[in-house]
């Protein structure tokens, strides 16, 4: 996922207050304010450490250099970073903060999912920050943003998580889901770096901005990367279903969805259907128009995709479709993607 560099420009120093005032003009929010200055600088206190910068040669096949950010999250050297920052490394090369070096290499990449898992090769024992629970987050706490934009090391941004539950398309054109909206601004170097709370935890690994917008920031949730995690260090990649059809979104006739008691306002039509594959195997045609998968609702071909995760491999599921006005179910054994 390409970052756009955006001009801002630098705050304006906050004018002396006339009255000789101790609270800098902040009245009554003084207190409140300092302790948001201290509750940030522990957190950088505590998390720059575990922050690399990422430096990237003979990426993305060959066209050039790249760098980026990540965060260290064992003492055994395990790294997060961006999919899009460490792909086609042909050499990778981590700075701390206190400008120690040494390389990495990659274990493990999830293109859908834009994060990447490097291994520090170093036998010392590192310093690590620890994965939050996402799930928990809401919106309007606070949100560090920790790494290294344009290359200016341990560069430290504040705000707040201005949204959760967002989707975001990765560069491969799916869908990351569960991702993290904050005004906590980021440019290019940033990615892979961490999203970090009040306590110091990682709440996400920071992936993208929009282009032209002033604090549409993302990032990808941390219980998402502790996911891709755990399936690259089992199974050296995340492992995810298939059953063997191409479609697009339609549009449900409300007469339809009545007569079937459909929620949704919209489904997947089936356009080809694989040959050999496991939605042929099952009788699923062309045209028909895909419902439900094991009890979810499909809305659009990327409901498809997360549903089917490495739990519905090679297990029998059920599959709601439309077809000729009637309404019918047929079980489906995916196949590893």
């Amino acid at each position: 996922m390409a970052f756009n560099i955006r001009h801002l420009s630098a705050a304006p120093q906050r004018a002396s207050d006339p009255s000789g005032s101790s609270d800098g003009g902040f009245g009554p929010d003084a207190p409140l304010l300092d302790a948001y200055s201290r509750a940030v600088v522990d957190v950088v206190d505590a998390v720059s450490p575990a922050v690399v910068h990422v430096q990237v040669q003979g990426a993305k096949g060959g066209r050039g250099d790249g760098m980026g950010s990540g965060v260290i999250i064992s003492p055994d050297g395990l790294v997060l970073t961006n999919h899009h920052v460490a792909s086609g490394a042909n050499s990778i090369m981590l700075t701390l903060n206190d400008g120690t070096q040494f390389g990495a290499r990659a274990i493990g990449h999830d293109p859908d999912t834009d994060i990447a898992v490097l291994r520090a090769e170093t036998s010392e024992r590192l310093k690590f920050a620890t994965l939050a629970n996402s799930s928990a987050l809401r919106p309007g706490q606070i949100a560090i943003a920790i790494g290294n934009p344009l290359g200016f090391q341990s560069s430290v941004t504040a705000g707040i998580i201005s949204a959760v539950g967002r989707s975001l398309r990765a560069q491969n054109g799916r869908l990351i889901d569960d991702v993290i909206q904050t005004d906590a601004a980021l440019n290019p170097g940033n990615s892979g770096g961490p999203l970090v709370n009040s306590s110091g935890r990682v709440i996400g690994i920071n992936t993208a901005t929009i282009i032209g917008a002033q604090g549409l920031c993302f990032a990808v949730a941390a219980n998402t990367a502790e996911y891709v995690l755990t399936q690259i260090l089992s199974h050296g990649r995340v492992r995810r279903g298939l059953i063997g059809v191409a479609g697009e979104r339609v549009l449900l006739a409300q007469r339809a969805r009545h007569t079937f008691g459909l929620k949704q306002a919209s489904a997947v039509g089936v356009r080809s259907v694989a040959p050999g594959g496991p939605a042929q195997a099952a009788g699923i045609k062309d045209g028909d128009v895909l419902v439900s998968v094991d009890g979810h609702d499909i809305a659009g071909v990327d409901d498809i995709s997360r549903v089917l995760d490495a739990g519905r491999i090679s297990k029998s599921v059920s599959v709601r479709l439309l077809r000729d006005g009637e309404l019918l179910t047929v079980e489906v054994i995916p196949n590893e993607r």
